[in-house]
């Protein structure tokens, strides 16, 4: 699934015409960079919420030949949570990848999908999330989002406490994690803190890049890094 119905208030006055996902990033659409992901390597069907310009999203999904997008309307806005909660009749009785539809990642040595995928242990885990080092991000990222045991395993940072981990907005869930879950909406953080309470929520630590995106100046440096090729011959 693609999360594409959010608001985009940070990216103001950018998002005030444009849904956030259909922003440009070195001349391809941040939803269409999401979605090209999935599809290299091999996801057939998913699903994109949109909320905020739908129609814009409808439309830049039926452009797409590959994968088969379910779109999914939502006239009020459901949040990360209730978005997914209300596909999972589509997602399939396995686990499956939720991605941001800002979120804009390079690959490393290995696809970073492949190796969540090959990391997520549905015995053990009700979630995997990827994660990038606070220090590696160009933008702000505040006290960070994230702490790592020896396992993998995530605890939220304890007041007062850095976190040395932000949330890349990729992730692999299990349908377990989506149980009991609020009507309408909510936020993925809900399920994440009941993960984290029973042990059952993971990370895996990115190996190549990934772009910050919530403001217009993080979309310029984005632009800039990109243009200069660097990250291009890195990754």
């Amino acid at each position: 699934m693609v999360l594409a119905a959010g608001l985009g208030l940070r990216m103001r006055p950018l998002t005030e015409t444009t849904a956030k996902p259909l922003l440009r990033l070195d001349g391809r659409t941040l939803l269409d960079r999401a979605l090209d992901r999935l599809e290299a390597v091999g996801v057939r069907q998913a699903v994109v919420n949109a909320h905020w310009h739908a129609d814009q999203v409808a439309a830049a999904v039926a452009a797409r030949r590959a994968p088969e997008i379910a779109l999914q309307r939502e006239e009020i806005l459901l949040e990360t949570g209730g978005g997914v909660a209300r596909a999972l009749p589509l997602l399939g009785d396995g686990p499956f990848a939720v991605v941001n539809g800002d979120s804009v990642w390079l690959d490393g040595p290995r696809q970073a999908l492949l190796r969540m995928a090959a990391a997520f242990d549905p015995e053990q885990m009700d979630g995997l999330l990827l994660v990038v080092r606070s220090a590696q991000v160009d933008g702000e990222v505040g006290r960070g989002d994230f702490l790592l045991d020896p396992l993998g395993r995530v605890r939220r940072p304890k007041e007062r406490e850095m976190a040395p981990y932000v949330f890349a907005g990729v992730q692999i869930l299990s349908p377990a994690l989506i149980q009991d879950v609020p009507d309408g909406p909510f936020s993925l953080n809900v399920l994440y803190n009941r993960a984290i309470d029973s042990g059952r929520l993971y990370a895996l630590v990115h190996d190549g890049v990934w772009f910050h995106l919530s403001t217009p100046a993080d979309l310029e440096r984005a632009e800039a890094a990109m243009r200069a090729g660097l990250v291009r011959a890195l990754f």
